[in-house]
């Protein structure tokens, strides 16, 4: 007999060999069902796996995180197994689950698209009724490559393991698949699913190596949970910024141009010079001094600063001119460190907060490319703080408090913060030693604690320079963007010889602060897209008010007077002069989500009046001129 402790903490005694799902029945049948996989001390395994020791054991129900992983890895190897009864010869690579679902990279003889998926989806649904079992088992090297000899990807797969590693084997029906598992028990229980989509992946996301069909689903526990998924997946398509980008005239890319190179249009250029002005008055309020420095560096200013060592591959390529070569600039770092060693500095200066909006360039994958979210020239809203030791509690706190304030202005509630730290099995790609690391580490975590921030910690996640503050913030259609960033420096100080004389007159090093409030300028408009709906608030919208005559012979005059004096008001305002119907323009209007719509006929013209309409509202109302322009004021004022 062994000992089973459970969550709870009951101990319940079983014969050796016993299988968890026996043990589930044994407690309650209802919960049986539930039950999906198990874990064993601290491990996932199946719930066909024999117990043999005293040990901890969890059952893991549907409702839980873990399951839904589980049930969309199974459903990965359902889609593979329906592709290669389908298409004779295909070839498997990697069929992992991903945070909504799952996908699998193949190599199927022929090309195929969208329209073949729902062909896919019934031949997994005939595999379904199959309910064949889902067995796993374990061989040695050898034995496994003997096994998939004619299948390229997972002889590459088992070469990459150790040979004296046993390896897992999942088999259902004719389908066979290298995996460490765990899966469900049944290819019956894996019912609701629905395939989203095709695409091209290098295999192991290397551009050297092939192009395999990548192929994206998702997989419930229920029709109705299923249901809800592709609902939300609906709302995401009328919120990609990319379509909304397109439609409301805010930006757009030519292949002549280049991949990943945003042109931004006229209403895409008002947007980022208000959200632009709104921070550097935030900043300077704090006593920020703002500055511009150039898009090239000498690659020496890189190789001071160890971003050529630690970050070339991201880099564009080096330009070799008048016997110096230059970069595009991917972070401005490097120029305010010159700038601040450029004078001597006094304690009593410090601390010295320098900002900038700038023009970035980093060579990203084409794959990781994502409409303005993910670019190869973006601006930053970047900041360095030059502090003494004694003042990083009190300028972190400072950081935290702006991003808390900017946040509060847009409405956004649902983020987290998350410390990223050093991995400390994989030390040689960061800066500096043990003690500096540990130190910095140490100072933020007081300072959040301090705060009463919570925070989480994720280790590997720090520049290679000092650890960090991620600010995760979920989005509108479901995805975690990092708006926000705090770094803690005593690297780039060091590297720089910056100093400043303290009270004693001896010279010292200050310390660095990192810190992006919106941070990529374009990613946060991608967000802010996204979030809105394309429908922006007042203060931030590229037309602010929309003026349209009914008549062009007998209004026009009153409207154009009244264009002049909104503008003169520095309120964004376009005239509908065209010969279109009246209803057409209203509705335009509408489309474009402009705020206000000034419909102007006689009896505005008579009564020197206007009459609104807010968009998003049926009802009209009629002002003075005067009442209209404050009550525009008042909105953009309270960032409405």
């Amino acid at each position: 007999m062994v000992k089973v402790t459970l969550k709870d903490g009951s101990v319940k005694e079983v014969e050796s060999g016993k299988l968890i799902i026996e043990l589930a029945r044994d407690l309650s049948q209802s919960l049986a069902k539930k039950c999906v996989v198990a874990r064993v001390d601290g491990a996932l395994v199946d719930l066909k796996s024999p117990i043999t020791k005293d040990c901890s054991l969890e059952l893991i129900t549907n409702d839980l995180p873990e399951a839904f992983e589980v049930l969309n890895h199974s459903c990965a190897h359902l889609l593979a197994q329906a592709v290669k009864r389908l298409y004779p010869g295909t070839q498997c690579g990697v069929g992992p689950a991903i945070e909504e679902g799952f996908y699998y990279d193949l190599a199927i003889p022929q090309a195929i698209n969208a329209e073949d998926l729902p062909k896919i989806e019934a031949e997994m649904k005939k595999i379904v009724k199959e309910n064949l079992p889902i067995v796993h088992e374990t061989l040695s090297h050898k034995e496994a490559k003997e096994m998939f000899k004619d299948d390229k990807y997972k002889c590459l797969l088992i070469d990459a393991v150790s040979e004296d590693e046993a390896l897992g084997i999942y088999t259902q029906g004719e389908y066979k698949d290298v995996c460490r598992g765990p899966h469900v028990m049944s290819t019956g229980l894996i019912k609701h699913f629905k395939l989203l989509s095709v695409a091209g992946a290098y295999w192991r996301g290397d551009s050297k190596n092939e192009m395999l069909t990548r192929i994206y689903g998702t997989c419930w526990f229920s029709a109705e949970d299923l249901e809800k998924y592709l609902q939300i997946l609906e709302e995401r398509k009328a919120r990609d910024h990319r379509k909304l980008g397109k439609e409301l005239g805010i930006f757009m890319f030519d292949d002549l141009v280049g991949r990943g190179l945003p042109m931004w249009l006229p209403n895409g250029f008002i947007i980022r010079r208000a959200l632009s002005d709104y921070i550097m008055d935030k900043e300077y309020a704090l006593g920020y001094k703002h500055v511009m420095t150039p898009s090239l560096g000498n690659v020496e200013l890189y190789k001071t600063s160890g971003h050529w060592a630690h970050y070339k591959d991201d880099m564009f390529p080096a330009m070799e001119l008048d016997d110096e070569a230059y970069v595009l600039r991917p972070m401005n770092c490097p120029h305010h460190m010159v700038m601040y060693r450029q004078n001597l500095h006094s304690y009593r200066e410090l601390p010295i907060r320098i900002a900038e909006i700038a023009n970035d360039f980093r060579f990203e994958a084409s794959g990781a490319l994502t409409g303005i979210e993910r670019t190869r020239a973006f601006s930053q809203n970047d900041s360095h703080i030059f502090c003494r030791p004694d003042q990083i509690a009190q300028e972190f706190k400072g950081v935290v408090q702006l991003i808390l304030d900017v946040y509060k202005d847009f409405g956004f509630k649902d983020y987290k913060f998350r410390l990223s730290l050093r991995d400390p099995e994989d030390t040689e790609k960061y800066f500096g030693n043990d003690e500096l690391w540990e130190k910095s580490e140490s100072e933020l975590r007081e300072v959040l604690n301090s705060l009463g921030v919570d925070y989480y910690e994720a280790k590997g996640e720090a520049a290679f320079y000092g650890p960090k503050l991620d600010v995760q913030v979920r989005s509108a259609i479901g995805h975690d963007v990092t708006l926000s960033t705090i770094q803690l420096d005593y690297q780039l100080p060091e590297r720089f010889e910056l100093t400043y004389i303290d009270e004693n007159g001896a010279k010292v090093r200050p310390v660095v602060i990192h810190r992006a409030i919106l941070g990529s300028m374009d990613r946060f408009i991608a967000f802010l897209i996204e979030e809105t709906k394309g429908v922006f608030p007042c203060w931030l919208a590229p037309t602010q008010v929309e003026i349209i005559p009914v008549s062009l012979e007998y209004h026009s005059e009153y409207a154009q007077s009244l264009l002049t004096k909104l503008r003169r008001n520095k309120i964004r305002t376009e005239l509908d002069s065209r010969d279109e119907k009246l209803g057409y323009k209203i509705r335009e209007a509408q489309t474009r989500k402009i705020p206000y719509s000034l419909v102007i006929g006689d009896n505005e013209v008579k009564n020197n009046t206007v009459t609104y309409r807010e968009y998003g509202h049926q009802e009209q109302i009629t002002v003075t001129i005067d009442e209209f322009v404050k009550l525009i004021e008042d909105r953009i004022n309270n960032l409405k």
